[in-house]
């Protein structure tokens, strides 16, 4: 039983560097991780591994993620055939979100409310990470990509296991005050 994988990728280019939104299938994957309850392990795939990356995916009974529907999946189908949107059954949380709420929230905003968790960075920083492997070939920068990026799947996976626990999520409004948005994903 392939059981929940968690998801979440960085890329090698911004929106800037590739002409926009609408070019997400030119940004390039630099890491990609995932966590599955199936191995109850963190795998880290490399560029040249999005292959193994697509087929973990389409193998789970659900894919868990934060923006992975309109962002990670854009990226990621460059490298493959297959539609990874009709490929997969997911549970995107920020789609769910803002269903919810009428507008969007960023995964740190409802971490930091709901866990008392606070990212350790965030995709600019592993953009200039990417650029120093690139520059230098130093494997430490992609290591410290491959950990942020972990630590996004832990915090994602935590996320979505206090909603299914609750039935909701904290967020901070612009006032800082705490805030609750149900969320409707126990469905065992």
């Amino acid at each position: 039983m392939p059981g929940i994988v968690y998801f979440d990728l960085e890329t090698q280019r911004s929106f800037t560097d590739v002409g926009g939104a609408s070019n997400k299938d030119k940004m390039g994957m630099s890491v990609g991780v995932t966590y599955s309850t199936e191995t109850g392990q963190y795998h880290i795939f490399g560029e040249d591994q999005a292959e193994d990356l697509v087929n973990q995916l389409i193998k789970a009974d659900l894919v868990v993620g934060y923006n992975h529907i309109g962002f990670d999946y854009g990226v990621l189908q460059a490298y493959t055939l297959y539609d990874l949107v009709d490929q997969t059954i997911n549970c995107d949380m920020l789609v769910d979100v803002e269903e919810v709420l009428g507008h969007r929230l960023k995964l740190d905003s409802i971490a930091s409310a709901t866990l008392k968790a606070k990212k350790t960075a965030d995709g600019l920083e592993a953009l200039k990470w990417w650029q120093k492997y690139k520059k230098t070939g130093d494997i430490e920068h992609m290591m410290n990509i491959a950990e942020y990026c972990c630590f996004d799947v832990k915090v994602t996976k935590e996320v979505y296991e206090y909603g299914v626990k609750h039935g909701h999520l904290k967020y901070e409004d612009r006032g800082g005050n705490e805030l609750e948005v149900e969320v409707n994903w126990n469905k065992s």
